[in-house]
């Protein structure tokens, strides 16, 4: 049976006429459609979609028609299609994000700014030597015996500045510390 016999049939509303394409088609379509989209599980529900709609419309084709053409047209369109909503969808979803992070992103910057404020001035705020100690340990990465004979003190004494360094910063700092209790 020649092209235009299947599609008269078809535009008659010949349910074999509909199956003869279907099985002669079917595998181009989905063919087609996979070579535009690389996913063969999208590829083969557009292509049934075409199919669909090939049914739908079979009355309103044009008598000189070709199957094929309108078929692998068909499924071509709705593959870009496709393709193009997928883009608007990734769009849409950066466009969300970047209106709500300029907030957070301020937020954040603010707060590491008001940190390092306070961390500074609660540094500056240390006894000389132990201000002395505790930059020589975390800034220039000494060793505790380093900053012993660098000073002319005892590790003990090196140890205690670090001890009273840090409880003071944490005293200083406790509005930027997460509560431990819960």
């Amino acid at each position: 049976m020649s092209d235009a016999d299947l599609l008269a049939r078809l535009r008659g509303g010949d349910h074999a006429a509909f199956e003869a394409i279907f099985r002669q088609w079917y595998e181009p379509v989905v063919r087609s459609a996979n070579r535009v989209l690389h996913d063969p599980g999208v590829a083969e529900e557009l292509s049934q979609d075409v199919f669909l709609e090939l049914w739908r419309r079979r009355e309103t084709l044009a008598p000189d028609s070709s199957v094929a053409g309108y078929l692998l047209q068909a499924v071509r369109n709705r593959s870009l299609n496709h393709l193009r909503h997928l883009q608007v969808q990734k769009k849409s979803v950066v466009y969300v994000e970047a209106l709500s992070e300029p907030a957070d992103h301020a937020d954040a910057e603010t707060q590491a700014g008001e940190l390092q404020v306070a961390i500074r001035d609660a540094i500056d705020a240390l006894p000389p030597r132990t201000r002395e100690v505790f930059l020589m340990s975390r800034e220039r990465n000494l060793r505790y015996s380093e900053i012993a004979e660098l000073l002319g003190v005892t590790v003990k004494a090196v140890e205690a500045n670090m001890s009273r360094a840090l409880r003071q910063l944490r005293e200083k700092l406790s509005p930027f510390l997460p509560s431990s209790g819960a």
